[in-house]
């Protein structure tokens, strides 16, 4: 082993704290990468499904309510003689 004793491997001769500051920092990174596709996936679906919800509310609340026909224009009454 390049170092006598575990505390000198994280002392470094001085420079442990940037060596493993610095590692510490990278896994932080690649972790953060591993895990942001999940929670936007995740995020996403929830948002689909808000939508999907919205539209099969509205279509429902569309089929119960009776559509409201337009009135026709009224034809002028031809009299009768």
């Amino acid at each position: 082993m390049y170092f006598e004793s575990w505390h000198a491997a994280l002392v470094m001769d001085g420079h442990g704290g940037f060596v493993w500051a610095a590692y510490a920092i990278t896994a932080a990174g690649v972790a953060l990468l591993l895990a942001y596709p999940a929670w936007s996936q995740r995020r996403q679906l929830r948002q689909l499904a808000v939508t999907l919800r919205r539209a099969e509310a509205q279509a429902q609340s569309s089929q119960a309510q009776p559509s409201q026909a337009q009135p026709s224009q009224a034809q002028p009454s031809k009299a009768v003689s």
